[in-house]
């Protein structure tokens, strides 16, 4: 899931892949803005075949905490 989610993020912000971490927080470190974002999760709910809650998403910080709770919507 980790490496799934790095290959859409290079697709949103201008960040090498290799530099992505499961402690890079989305706003912070990876340059995200609210459009990008929820433009990420739209895609993520279509790859994954899930749908998140758009309460729920606004506690993500990093993307271990994405990481976490969408393992946690496949289960």
């Amino acid at each position: 899931m980790f490496e799934q989610l790095k290959e859409l993020i290079v697709n949103y912000v201008e960040v090498d892949a290799d530099n992505i971490t499961e402690e890079s927080r989305f706003i912070e470190d990876l340059g995200f803005n609210s459009y990008d974002f929820m433009s990420l999760l739209g895609e993520l709910e279509q790859e994954l075949d899930v749908t998140v809650d758009e309460q729920e998403i606004i506690n993500l910080s990093t993307v271990g905490d994405a990481v976490k709770y969408l393992e946690g919507l496949k289960k």
